[in-house]
């Protein structure tokens, strides 16, 4: 088993050894790695960047002059692989204070040995190449230790034996030697120049004067003869003013009669718009619903006619089926009868007298309550009559025409039955 093991970006990750004896080394920043337990180390190292303070006192120019020389140089571990792999090879294990000491040194060294080469005025008056050659001195012995410079600049340069202070003091003193002498030569040649320049003022402002007096004359002829010119001018500008005036009334005049004849053809167009919109609008609300209404009624009449229709075919058509429908049972009941006469004929003629007979007389009170049913809504019937034996006579009349009745009605002579006969004969 082992650990997984994270790294910032500033920082450095060196996990060595493995298992079966492995050399292997595995470098990681701004990342992880996995390291085992017993069998892996796992080591640290910073790579933020490092502010290192070069001081080299009393050393000597190529001139023989001490100086006391201070540098900064920003320098930090690289990245690469091969580099860093360089650089944990020679500094893992020890603190950021002894990577710069080591890069110290060397950059000491180096600054010693490259001031001796140069002039006090090279090393004062240009700073940033002196820098710069020591960067690129130094830069090849530091990269051999993984190590990059990122800048590197003279931060004071100075000696004790006032040196650079003299130089200063004769520059001074020549410089304000050519101040004084320009001074000098700028005052004279301003009073110089002053005096010309008076001079030629003088001159110009004379003959200014004179040129001056010679157009103040021209001008005033000049003037003289513009008057007279402007009075003409002006004379015939005030008619042509005055006739361009009778002109332009005119004009406005035609343009107003024309503007008017305008406005009354708009005034005539606009009255024709509104006699148009007044008829639209009386079609609109007047005749358009009128026509509608119209339209309506006549629609409903048509609509009530054509009902009227339909429900008088239809109930013409009721009629007709109803008729067809009575004319059929009709007729059925009719078949129906005649088959019922056409077989009692047959049975009448099969059973002979006797039966028909028999026949009649189970007829005989169904006959009797029909011609009855009259009588039976009468609640008393009183015979008037002189004669006692009227009564008598009339049921007589009646029992003497009922077989003659019979007869016409069934076909049967009820005269030959042997009672019948014998009654109605006793009336005879």
């Amino acid at each position: 088993m082992g650990n997984c093991h994270t790294v910032g970006p500033n920082e450095a990750l060196v996990v060595s050894g493995g298992c079966c004896g492995s050399d292997y080394k595995q470098y990681v920043f701004g990342g992880w790695a996995w390291a085992w337990w017993c069998i892996s180390d796992t080591q640290r190292l910073s790579l933020e960047v490092m502010t290192i303070l070069c001081r080299c006192e009393n050393i000597e120019t190529s001139e023989g002059v001490p100086l006391f020389v201070t540098g900064v140089a920003q320098v930090k571990i690289m990245t690469e692989k091969e580099l860093l792999a360089v650089a944990c090879e020679q500094f893992l294990g020890k603190n950021v204070q002894d990577i710069k000491n080591v890069v110290l040194q060397t950059l000491e060294g180096h600054l010693r040995s490259i001031l001796g080469t140069l002039t006090v005025e090279q090393i004062y008056q240009d700073r940033d190449q002196f820098a710069k050659l020591v960067r690129e001195v130094a830069a090849p012995d530091v990269g051999r230790m993984g190590i990059e410079i990122l800048s590197f600049t003279i931060k004071d340069v100075y000696d004790k034996v006032d040196y650079l202070s003299s130089l200063g003091k004769t520059q001074t003193a020549v410089v304000q030697r050519d101040a004084d002498i320009g001074v000098a030569e700028a005052e004279r040649d301003a009073g110089i120049r002053e005096a010309e320049c008076k001079k030629e003022m003088l001159d110009v402002k004379f003959m200014a004067d004179t040129k001056i007096a010679d157009s103040k004359r021209a001008f005033e002829l000049q003037k003289s003869a513009f008057s007279e010119e402007v009075n003409i001018k002006t004379a015939e500008a005030q008619l042509a003013y005055e006739l361009q005036g009778a002109r332009e009334q005119q004009k406005i005049r035609q343009e107003e009669i024309e503007i008017e004849v305008v406005q009354r053809k708009k005034q005539i167009a606009v009255e024709e718009q509104e006699i148009l919109r007044t008829d639209k609008e009386l079609i609109a609300t007047v005749r358009r619903p009128a026509e509608a209404e119209a339209h309506r009624i006549q629609e409903i009449a048509e609509g009530e006619k054509v009902k009227q229709v339909l429900l008088a075919q239809a109930e013409a058509e009721k009629i007709r089926k109803i008729g067809e429908a009575e004319a059929a049972v009709i007729e059925a009941m009719g078949k129906a009868e005649a088959e019922r006469m056409k077989l009692k004929a047959q049975a009448y003629q099969k059973y002979g007298d006797s039966a028909k007979m028999a026949l009649v007389l189970e007829a005989l009170p169904q006959i009797a309550a029909k011609v009855a049913a009259p009588l039976s809504k009468v609640d008393e019937i009183v015979v008037l009559s002189g004669d006692n034996n009227k009564v008598t006579s009339e049921v007589n009349r009646l029992l003497a025409e009922l077989p003659a009745s019979v007869h016409a009605l069934t076909g049967v002579d009820l005269s030959k039955i042997p009672l019948i006969k014998k009654a109605t004969g006793a009336q005879v």
